[in-house]
This record gives structure tokens, C-alpha cells and sequence, in this order.
């Protein structure tokens, strides 16, 4: 009965509800905004480090590297605290949409290289051989196959780019666990945790469901 009133306190629950739901409000406008622009970020990356100049591909490599190798809580702190010192000053709803859309962005465009690279070469010969010009093959032929393949990565990398919202709470943005944070503080009890997980397991679960029959359905289809 200890561990229940402790962890799993209704009343403490019911009164932090409003708090969590409200920072669950917020947990969706980052995440979902950041997926957004990752997923047009990481495709415009993909494609220019396919097929633009030399120098280009270098620089999208870079950037792809970095962004891969820092970790997001870094990335954020220099985002909100360090640009100040140069001038660029960003809300904490930007800096963290930023930061994670870096990220997401350059996680993506690995995946959408794959996804292309993964096209055999016959599909671009035959789009030549029709007359298709580079952007028609690309936008006609060759993405809405890539994209088949990549659905599975890309909904793993959207599950990430939720879950990591939750580093927000370091520069201030009031999400799910920043709220569950401050009702567990105000409540001396840690059930508003336990509640924002609740939270986080009924809003992603869904998505791992997906992921895990897309997975299917396509090694299915392709056998």
C-alpha cells in the first residue's frame, strides 16, 4: 500500500493531470514541428549529398557528421545560451525546435540516402530512356519508391524526435516532463512522473505498434 501511495497516488495524480496535459500541449508543438522541418531538412540533405557538386557533398557530410556525433543536450545549450554572445538571441519554443531539427535533419537524410541508393540503377536508366529530366525521374520514379522503404526508419527516428523533447525542460520550455517535474516538487511525490510516462508510453506505443507492422507488411511484400 506504501509503494502505491507513493508512486501511484490517484489524488496526487488527478490534481497534476491539468499540468501534464498542458505539457503534453507543448511536447507536440516541439516535437511535431521539429519532425516537420527534419523530415524536409533531411530530404534536401539526402538529395544534395547524392547529387550536388563536389564541394557540397563534402560540406553536407560535415554537417551530417557533427550534428550525429554531438549530443542533442550540447547542441541545445549552445543553441539557447551560447548565440546570445554572438547576437542571436532565440525564444526557448525556437531554440529547442532548432536543436532537435538539426538533429532529426541530419539522422533523416541518412535514411532517405539509404532509402535512394537502395533504387536499382535499371529504374534510373529507364526514366533516361523515357526522356524524364532529373528533377521528373527523382520526384516520379525514384522518391515515392524510396520512401516505401524508409517509412519504418523514418517513424523510429519520429519516436526518437518525441522522446527527446523532453531535453527541452533544460531551457525552460514548460513539456511533459518539465510539468511532471514541477507537480512532483509542489506534491513531494513522484506519482507526476509516473504519470508523465503513463503519458509518453499512450502516445508513443501507437507508433512502435506501426512501425512494427510496416516493417512487416514490406518484408512481406518483398519475398
Amino acid at each position: 500500500m506504501n509503494l502505491i501511495n507513493t508512486f501511484l497516488n490517484v489524488q496526487v495524480l488527478a490534481d497534476s493531470l491539468p499540468q501534464l496535459m498542458w505539457g503534453l500541449v507543448v511536447t507536440l508543438k516541439i516535437g511535431v514541428t521539429s519532425i516537420l522541418f527534419g523530415l524536409v531538412g533531411g530530404l534536401v540533405l539526402a538529395v544534395g549529398r547524392l547529387y550536388a557538386p563536389f564541394f557540397v557533398r563534402i560540406l553536407i557530410r560535415g554537417y551530417v557528421d557533427i550534428c550525429r556525433s554531438v549530443p542533442l543536450l550540447v547542441l541545445l545549450i549552445v543553441v539557447y545560451y551560447a548565440l546570445p554572445f554572438v547576437g542571436i538571441r532565440l525564444s526557448p519554443f525556437v531554440s529547442a525546435v532548432t536543436a532537435l531539427s538539426l538533429v532529426s535533419a541530419a539522422y533523416t537524410s541518412e535514411i532517405f540516402r539509404a532509402g535512394i541508393e537502395a533504387i536499382p540503377n535499371g529504374q534510373f536508366e529507364a526514366s533516361a530512356a523515357l526522356g524524364l529530366s532529373n528533377r521528373h525521374t527523382m520526384v516520379d520514379v525514384i522518391l515515392p519508391q524510396a520512401i516505401r522503404i524508409v517509412i519504418p526508419p523514418l517513424t523510429n527516428n519520429c519516436i526518437n524526435v518525441m522522446k527527446d523533447t523532453a531535453l527541452a525542460s533544460v531551457v525552460a520550455m514548460p513539456d511533459l516532463l518539465k510539468q511532471a517535474t514541477q507537480a512532483q516538487a509542489l506534491s513531494a511525490n513522484p506519482t507526476p512522473l509516473i504519470g508523465a510516462a503513463l503519458i509518453y508510453i499512450a502516445l508513443l506505443w501507437p507508433m512502435t505498434a506501426v512501425v512494427a507492422r510496416l516493417e512487416k507488411h514490406l518484408s512481406r511484400g518483398t519475398r
